[in-house]
Parts: C-alpha cells; structure tokens; sequence
C-alpha cells in the first residue's frame, strides 16, 4: 500500500549570496538565481588589523615622499643660491666683515633677498634656444676645432595677437563682394557696418521705434568696442607679465642695492652722517637714481669694452683717489651732505672705470674719481681767468671803430658766452681729475681761440668824387672844368662765430678722455653749488626730466618692444657733442644710430642727422618706432636734430640729457620738419 506523505513546504528569500529556496521541513536550502556565491579571499585573522597596517604603509609613503621633495627643494634652492651669488649683474658682493656688522645686517639681508627675487623673476622669462658656436680643444689631437651648440636665451617682449573672429565671416564677405574693400578684416568690417548705419539713418526719421532701435544698437557697439578694448589690454598686460615682473624686480634690487651701498657707505664713514635727517634721506634717493643709471650703462654693448681698456689706469688710480678721499670730503663736507654726492658718481662710471661689483666696492674713492678735485681757489681761478679774456674779446669789438681806420664797417657776431661746468669739465679731464691755474694758462687760451673765431676782412673799392677848378685866361674870359678824383674807399667786415665750448672735447680728446669729460659733465664735478645759475644744474639736480612709461598694446609689435628695450637703457645719460657710445655719451644722431645699429634691427653706421633722414622713408602719419626730425634747433643747413616717435604724440631723444618728452609744445612743433620710417631689416 502506498505512503503518502504531505507536501513540503518551501519558502524562499533574499541572502547576500543571490535568492535561495529553503525547504521548511527539513531545512536544506537551494540556489533560485545563477549567480556564483561570494568567496572570503582573506588570510585567516583579524580583518581589522589588516586595514590598519595598509594604512600604516601608506602613510609612511606618504611621509618619505613629503621628506624626499623638501630634500629636492632645498637642493634646489642651493644650487640657485649659489649660482646667483654668481651674477654680480644682481647681487652685491660682501665680505664676512660686513655680514657681521650689526648696522650693516639688514640692509644686506634686504638686498639680497631682492637679489633672489629678481633671479626668480628672470628665470620665468620664457626662453628661446638660438644656435650658435663654441670653440673647443681636443686633447687627443692637440688642436682647437669649433662645434655648433644652442644657448638658451630670453625670448624678446612679444603679444600674440588674436586669430580671426569666425563670426565676422559674414561681414567680410559682404565687404569682399562689394566696393567697401579695406586693407584688413577690421576695415572691411567698420565699413560695411559705416554703410549699415547709413541707411538706417536715411529712415530713421520717419519711425521713432527705429531711431530708438538705432540708438540702443549703437550704445551696444560702443560697450562692446570698450569691453574689447580692456580685454586686449587686458591680454596685452597678462602676456608681458613676465618682463614687466622682471623689471619691477629690477627696480626693487636697485633700491635695495643702493640702500646697502648707503649704508655701507656710512659705516666706512661715519663722518658722512652727521647732517640732518632731510638731507640724509635726499641722499639715499638721489643714489637709487644713479646706481639705475649705472646699472642700465653696465648692460651696454660697449660696458666690458670700455671697463678692459681702462682696468690698468683705473687700478693705477685706485691709490691717489682713495688718498685724496678724505681731504676732499673733510673740505666739501657740508656740500656733499647736501647734495648727494656719494651717489652722484655712480653715472656712467661703470662703463669707464671699472665692473658693477669692483666699482661699490671702492667708496669713497668712486665719489672722488668724478669729482673737481682741484682747490676752489683754482676751480674759480680758471672760470674767472676765460670770463676775462671774454671779456677782453668784448671791449676789443665795442670799441672797434675807435681804434680802427676804415670807411665803412659791417658785423656778424655771435654772442659770447660758455658754461663754466663745461669748461672745469674739459681742464679736469686733461688733467686727470687735478689742475692748478698755472698748469692750465696755456689751456685756457687754446679753448678760447678755438671757441672764438674772430675774422676781420677789409674790401677796398676804388671810388671817386669830381672836383671842378675855375680859371681865367689871358684874355680875360672865365673857364670852368671838372675832372675826377679817385682814392680808396676801406670796407671792414668783422665776423666772430662761436664754436660752442661744449663742442669742442670731440675734436681734441681720445676715447678715454672723452669718457672721463662725459663722466665730470654727468655728476657736474659734484659741485653743482659752485655756479648755481648754470642752465645744467636744474637739468641734472634740481629739476630732472619726468619719467614716462609705454602703454603695453604699443609694446606688441615685437621690433618697437625690441627698440625700446635698447634706447631706454640710457635714458638720464648727458649730451656730449659728437659722441655716438655709452662710453662717451652720446648726441642726438649718435644715439639713434647706435641704438637702431646695437639691437640688430637696421644697420646704419654713425650717421648724422641729414643722413638718417637721408636713407628714411618720409610717412605722414606715424607710428612706435618711426623717426621725427626737425630743423632750426641750432644753426646748420638741412635736418638738425632727430629722435625716436613712441606713440601719443611722444618723443625718445637725446636732449640734455637722454629723456622723453611731448612733441606738442610751440617749440617743437616751430621746428618739425617731417617723420621718416627707416630702413628696418
């Protein structure tokens, strides 16, 4: 007989391992799903402390690599330490006697922590690799040979400009197809939108909704135009970040510099610190200017050159100034305490007598090397001696026809007249920095024939008068008779020109003369309270040229940002006629040719002024970088003066000294003659 049994029951549920069927009966449990249950991959023990010894490596990999990149950082910043203490172009040099010095610590410590800045700022400059040459010796043979190598060098100031707008398309396809054809897209685009509002405006009379609409339209654009403008300026300022963080820094060394040398300067000299706190902080202003400036005359084409030439007498020199230092300054103390001078030799001075680091290095010595270092007694001596024989010269034309013999007389005279700084500036460098009144009598007169040129020619005509005799004859009759008389008739014409004293150095002094007469015109002997009234006093002390900075969209197009780059370099450097070199200073065509020729962009020689015009291409409307040239500023024939046009109705040139200065003033607009681009590579 068959069992029957109950049917089972089962349930089913939901694990971790997919859904099973459990039978309630007996308890046995089956896999509903296909999916593969879970399997315990871990070693046998404690899970937990598993998950903390993982965690305990990686923070130790953690911290071994926060230790490895601090070690790499600090290598790092040893290295560029000690490369930079390398580059005496940014960081002064200083003994371990000075690094101790209390007074002393800050002022170093400020300096050259600006020193590390600028080598940072610099270091972000973006850089180009350019090919090259290097001369190498070969061991093994013995012999020299040359190989091709790429030197990384800093990329000049450039602007990328933007592409083209893909939305004006249309716009410059409407222009191409009918007659509003521009030189550019931009041209193309403003005409046709000029033609646009044109035709609007020819119905915009007749609906105010349209005039309205036009109206707004227009505002639309302008606001647009300005915000295009700022964003250009906007990318113009981001892209020239790095040169102008590189300037800035440069600026700030300077400071830093000049603060240092000032205080080290005390330091050595305790006696320079005993005037009041307003002429002391005028001081230390007046030499961040100067240290610029001979900073700048360092980075010329012509710094290392002249600084070779000149290493020997400069070290010759070295011991006499240092001697003669503090007998000068112990007789000047109060002037120098006024004025400035420890800073004032600091122009041009590294270019003549010696390196950036060597020249702060001497003291007091450098401030001696530019100074009048005769005694007043002969300084005014020699100014009183040359105003006599002017003088003299003087009485001899007034009282001309008094002591002469002539019919007739004629003149054409310059007037008389010299600057007494140019003068002791020619007689200090003759004589090397030192002179006495009797060691200069037979300087004196040969200036002063060579200054004045007197010329006296007499024209002789031979004239007549008639003369009538009346007589009688015999027979008693009257006669009357008339004949001529002739005789000499004396013309004298007198002519004196000035040649002007400050154009004489050129003619008869060599390169290194030169240079010393530049350097005793740029500091004014560091005396310039001894003839106050001179016209170059408020040109150099009391009244320097204002500064002027380019505006950056000026500055994309990279041959004018090249330009610049190299003609500011000597702004504030003195007019010295006939010069054409940092060494020697330069005048208005000497500087344009040399700045054109050093920075590689048109190689024109030294030119004067006619011929610079002469090999430029006249423009009329002007723009960065083309020339201006003028006529009439002293008496020549043809083009007598010339500069750099930098935008904004500005001029770059070689005035007294190198400065910037607006075009639109009477005088120099009397005086333009044209604009002319020149023959750029």
């Amino acid at each position: 007989m068959k069992e029957w049994k109950a049917a089972e029951k089962k349930a089913q549920k939901m694990t971790r391992d997919g859904a099973i069927s459990v039978n309630m009966v007996t308890g046995e449990t089956s896999h509903v799903s296909d999916r593969a249950p879970e399997q315990d991959y871990s070693p046998s023990g404690d899970s937990t402390a598993l998950a903390r010894t993982v965690l305990h490596h990686l923070d130790d990999r953690r911290v071994r690599k926060s230790q490895k990149k601090k070690r790499r950082n600090r290598r790092k910043a040893y290295q560029e330490g000690t490369a930079a203490n390398s580059r005496p172009s940014s960081r002064l040099q200083f003994t371990e006697e000075e690094r101790a010095a209390p007074e002393l610590q800050q002022a170093i410590r400020k300096s050259d922590k600006a020193a590390d800045k600028l080598d940072a700022a610099r270091a972000a400059i973006p850089k180009k690799r350019v090919l090259g040459t290097e001369r190498a010796f070969d061991e093994t043979s013995g012999a020299g040979r040359t190989r091709l190598v790429f030197h990384e060098t800093d990329k000049p100031t450039s602007i990328r400009q933007p592409g083209p707008n893909p939305l004006a398309r249309p716009l410059q396809e409407v222009a191409l197809g009918g007659n509003a054809l521009g030189n550019t897209p931009e041209e193309q685009i403003e005409k046709v939108a000029h033609a646009a509002h044109a035709k609007v405006r020819e119905v915009e009379q007749e609906n105010s909704g349209v005039a309205a609409g036009h109206l707004t339209e227009r505002g639309m654009e302008k606001a647009v135009g300005y915000g295009n403008r700022k964003l250009q300026n906007w990318r113009a300022e981001r892209q020239v970040r790095p040169w102008r963080d590189a300037a800035k820094a440069e600026q700030a060394a300077v400071r830093a510099n000049a603060e240092a040398l000032y205080q080290k300067a005390l330091h050595d000299n305790p006696q320079l610190a005993s005037g009041n706190p307003i002429s002391r902080i005028w001081q230390k202003k007046r030499m961040q200017r100067q240290y610029a400036a001979a900073y700048r005359a360092s980075r010329g084409a012509e710094g290392a050159k002249a600084a070779a030439q000149t290493a020997a007498k400069s070290a010759k020199k070295g011991a006499e100034a240092a001697k003669k230092a503090g007998e000068f300054i112990a007789r000047h103390k109060k002037v120098f305490l006024i004025i400035g001078g420890i800073g004032l030799v600091l122009v041009l001075l590294l270019g003549l007598l010696q390196s950036c680091s060597s020249m702060f290095g001497g003291g007091v010595s450098n401030i001696v090397a530019s100074s009048y270092l005769s005694e007043d007694a002969d300084l005014l001596a020699a100014e009183a001696a040359y105003c006599a024989k002017e003088d003299e010269l003087r009485r001899y034309l007034d009282t001309y026809e008094q002591t002469h013999d002539y019919d007739e007389y004629h003149y054409d005279l310059d007037d008389i007249e010299h600057d007494p700084y140019v003068l002791l500036s020619i007689l200090s460098a003759l004589h090397e920095g030192t002179f006495t009144i009797d060691q200069v009598q037979g300087d004196l007169q040969m200036l002063f024939d060579r200054q004045y040129i007197l010329t006296e020619t007499v024209e002789v005509e031979r004239r007549y008068y008639i003369e009538t005799d009346t007589w009688t004859d015999e027979e008693g009759n009257t006669h009357t008779e008339s004949y001529r008389v002739y005789y000499d008739y004396y013309i004298c014409t007198v002519k004196l020109e000035n040649f002007d004293l400050s154009h004489l150095p050129v003619y008869m002094m060599d390169q290194e003369t030169l240079s010393m007469y530049a350097v005793y015109m740029s500091t004014l002997g560091n005396r310039p309270d001894l003839f106050p009234s001179s016209g170059y006093v408020p040109k150099y002390v009391t009244n320097p040229p204002a500064k002027y900075e380019i505006p950056a969209e000026y500055l994309s197009d990279e041959r004018f940002a090249t330009l610049i780059t190299e003609a500011e370099k000597y702004l504030g450097f003195p007019y010295v006629w006939g010069g054409s070199s940092p060494s020697t200073s330069f005048d208005c065509s000497g500087f344009v040719s040399y700045v054109l020729t050093s920075s590689g962009l048109c190689d024109t020689g030294r030119l004067g002024a006619q011929g610079l015009y002469n090999i430029s291409t006249p423009v009329s409307e002007p723009r960065p970088g083309d020339l201006v040239f003028f006529v009439g500023t002293y008496d020549t024939p043809g083009v007598s003066h010339v500069g750099f046009y930098v935008g904004d109705g500005m001029l770059l040139h070689c005035g007294d000294p190198i400065q910037y200065t607006s075009l639109n003033t009477n005088y120099w607009q009397s005086h333009l003659y044209a604009y002319g681009r020149p023959p750029y590579n």
